[in-house]
């Protein structure tokens, strides 16, 4: 007899479920699975690749920046030095004093060069401010400026001594990247690059040019100062 004809047999009713949702109600612990695997070895490499990329280009920014910053620098600083040295010889040399009955006194420029570069030497006794310390000082000093070489490279050293008291002066360096120092005295009619009150009549040049050649870049540019000498004997 076929159950269909049994009234004591009733019909079970089933419902089909697909095989994704059936692994889903079977297999719960392959979601905690997933979660708990993390990232795979290949997505961690690109990660890796990815953040040294933009490390460096970030260093690299970095770099140049505080690069550029340094330059920059030390370009105010040359040129602050140059225009301390200008200002410097300027008013020395407007305060250079000779008196033909004082032999320590005295006016020379000596013409050389370095390497084809101007390399005056300038030797001269000036009135000076008043200075501290213990031992005891005129308001006369002699004044001497000279271009030291080293390793092929130029520097500006200055020297000052006091002509009535002290012997010995250690000369220390007034501006260094110099590619050039040049002296030049007018006498009335010219521009000379040497002289000696000694031998120049005993007497002061009318102007005094001084030109201070540095470098900008990949050019050299000169830098001059005319000096008036006021005080002469």
């Amino acid at each position: 007899m076929s159950w269909q004809g049994n009234p004591w047999i009733t019909r079970r009713r089933t419902f089909s479920t697909s095989h994704k949702e059936s692994r889903r109600l079977t297999q719960p612990w392959r979601k905690r699975a997933v979660s708990i695997n993390g990232f795979t070895l290949l997505e961690l490499l690109i990660a890796l690749a990815l953040l040294a990329i933009l490390a460096g280009t970030l260093y690299g920014t970095y770099f140049a920046l505080m690069g550029g910053r340094e330059k920059a620098v030390a370009k105010m600083d040359e040129r602050r030095e140059l225009s301390v040295t200008l200002d410097q010889l300027h008013r020395e040399i407007s305060a250079a004093y000779y008196n033909a009955r004082n032999q320590k006194l005295h006016f020379i420029v000596e013409d050389r060069d370095v390497f084809g570069k101007p390399a005056s030497t300038l030797d001269f006794t000036a009135i000076v401010a008043p200075r501290g310390g213990r031992l005891p000082l005129s308001d006369q000093a002699q004044l001497v400026y000279k271009v030291v070489e080293d390793e092929k490279k130029l520097s500006l050293a200055r020297q000052e001594k006091d002509i009535f008291y002290i012997q010995d002066a250690i000369p220390y360096p007034q501006m260094g990247a110099l590619e050039g120092f040049l002296v030049e005295c007018y006498d009335g009619d010219k521009w000379v690059r040497t002289w000696d009150t000694s031998l120049n009549g005993g007497h002061l040049p009318k102007y005094v040019r001084i030109t201070i050649t540095v470098k900008e870049g990949e050019k050299s540019v000169d830098y001059s100062i005319i000096a008036f000498l006021r005080m002469m004997s």
